[in-house]
């Protein structure tokens, strides 16, 4: 009984110090989670306005005007931009972008088009390996990303790329922060950019609505649309893409929290269980010790 007492007692202490490596991890993704969250609140505004601005000048300018308006005739090669993380303990954050992605390959796959990939985030580029997938590009991704500059060096390879005819079409795959509770995969069309935006393979994401319910506003331009094109496409291009981290590093602190205080509760639930459980072996021990004795006591004075 002893040796079950001391087992049990080893696997409180053992679960105990897990616990407090859950509870450290939870405040840790809880302080990272708040410094995304509002890095997310802040561009929000600008990222949209930068939509709509530029939906309206696409629906008032000749797409062949720009190679980045341009539609090709056919898409034959893809280049998707993947958001993962690095690491795991975050829930079913990563499991859902796997999904997705494989989701994707399958659809555009039926149409022969071959698709290459530029990663953020080791697990990302780890599943893609998996999948036999091609790896044109793989990034370190920043847990708190705080100027666009970080970034940059994807945004530009994406254009480069597309202007040189290596893709026909750039995706960005990355999850949307919708809560702390709530986060959700979206797949948004980044190149050729079009007047009418795409998320979710075909629905409308939540940054895209604000935007949509503007189009009736009508701005000036000054030079020509054609001219401001050509200076703020690129630059839209980056803040798409830094948007998207923006929202990928809020959403993966948010799903590590969570996972870690779960993990912490039910670690709680655990160690009370156990401590039931060493309670009553411990009483039955003792119960049994006095049976004992008493047993002996009656042997002896027979």
């Amino acid at each position: 009984m002893a040796l079950v007492t001391r087992k049990i007692k080893r696997q409180i202490q053992s679960i105990k110090n897990t616990q407090k490596i859950a509870k450290a991890m939870e405040l840790v993704s809880a302080a990272k989670m708040r410094k995304a969250v509002n890095a997310v609140l802040a561009t929000r505004p600008y990222a949209n306005l930068a939509w709509q601005v530029v939906f309206n000048l696409a629906s008032r300018t000749n797409p062949e005007l720009h190679p980045l308006l341009h539609q090709r005739p056919k898409i034959k090669k893809i280049g998707v931009i993947l958001f993962s993380s690095n690491r795991g303990l975050c829930g079913v954050f990563n499991q859902q972008i796997i999904r997705k992605t494989l989701s994707y390959i399958q659809k555009e796959s039926s149409s022969n088009a071959t698709i290459e990939f530029i990663t953020l985030g080791k697990k990302g580029a780890t599943a893609v390996a998996k999948l036999n997938q091609k790896i044109s590009a793989d990034f370190e991704k920043p847990d708190i990303v705080s100027e666009m500059t970080e970034i940059r060096a994807v945004a530009q390879l994406a254009i480069q790329n597309y202007l040189a005819g290596q893709y026909d079409k750039v995706v960005l795959i990355y999850t949307d922060f919708i809560s702390s509770l709530k986060q959700e995969t979206q797949i948004k069309q980044l190149l050729p950019l079009k007047a009418e935006p795409e998320s979710g393979l075909g629905q409308v994401g939540p940054q895209e609505k604000q935007a949509q319910t503007n189009w009736s506003y009508q701005y000036l331009f000054e030079p020509t649309p054609n001219f401001i094109l050509k200076t703020f496409l690129p630059r839209l291009i980056e803040i798409q893409v830094y948007q998207a981290i923006l929202e990928s590093n809020a959403s993966e602190h948010s799903a590590r929290m969570v996972a870690m205080k779960n993990a912490s509760e039910a670690a709680s639930d655990l160690i009370a269980d156990l401590t039931l459980t060493f309670n009553k072996a411990r009483q039955a021990g003792i119960t049994q010790e006095i049976s004992e004795i008493s047993v002996s006591k009656a042997a002896l004075e027979e």
